[in-house]
């Protein structure tokens, strides 16, 4: 007969913490980087899991930030149509081919849905209708994610004064959605 053991509550629980964190310092030393290098190719191999995997791994990347540095800075710009405006990120400058169909430089610029950030639009935007607004990727990513119920810490500038860059507003064309 089994005897009944000494129980402390709550004792799972912190046993999973101290679990996690264990397996994240491993994950972080070099031994821990082949390791978890080796066990994301097994799973690159497997068909189905590895639709999965890599699309779990994409959302989580981008959730965390891990790759801040693709967004570059946050701006306004009027979209869907003329008057609305929406957060975007900045991730890049046309160059080549594509600029020679604007007279203007063109930004790319991601504008993310809410509630889910990884689906969204991509755009080319010519730069002078890009807004520049004094607030971080971070904090612009929680406000999208929210619905807008976040507020972030500090106000933000947005206009003239905001990332030193001076702007005057533009009619754009409204996108062309005819009712009725």
């Amino acid at each position: 007969m089994v005897t009944p053991g000494y129980y402390v509550p709550g004792l799972g629980i912190i046993a999973l913490i101290l679990l996690i964190f264990m397996t994240g310092l491993f994950a972080a030393n070099f031994i821990g980087r082949q390791v978890v290098r080796q066990w994301e190719s097994v799973l690159n191999r497997v068909p189905v899991v590895r639709g999965i995997y890599s699309t779990i791994k994409s959302m989580m990347d981008i959730l965390s930030f891990a790759e801040r540095e693709s967004y570059r800075r946050v701006v306004l710009i009027q979209f869907p149509k003329n008057g609305h405006y929406c957060f975007a990120f900045v991730t890049g400058v046309t160059k080549g081919e594509m600029q020679q169909l604007s007279p203007d430089p063109l930004v790319h610029v991601y504008v993310p849905t809410s509630p889910n950030p990884t689906s969204g639009y991509f755009l080319l935007v010519p730069e002078r209708e890009v807004i520049a607004v004094d607030i971080t990727v971070e904090e612009a990513m929680k406000l999208i994610v929210s619905g807008g119920l976040y507020t972030p810490s500090q106000p933000s500038g947005v206009g003239p004064q905001a990332g030193g860059k001076t702007w005057t507003p533009i009619k754009q064309p409204d996108a062309g959605v005819q009712v009725g």
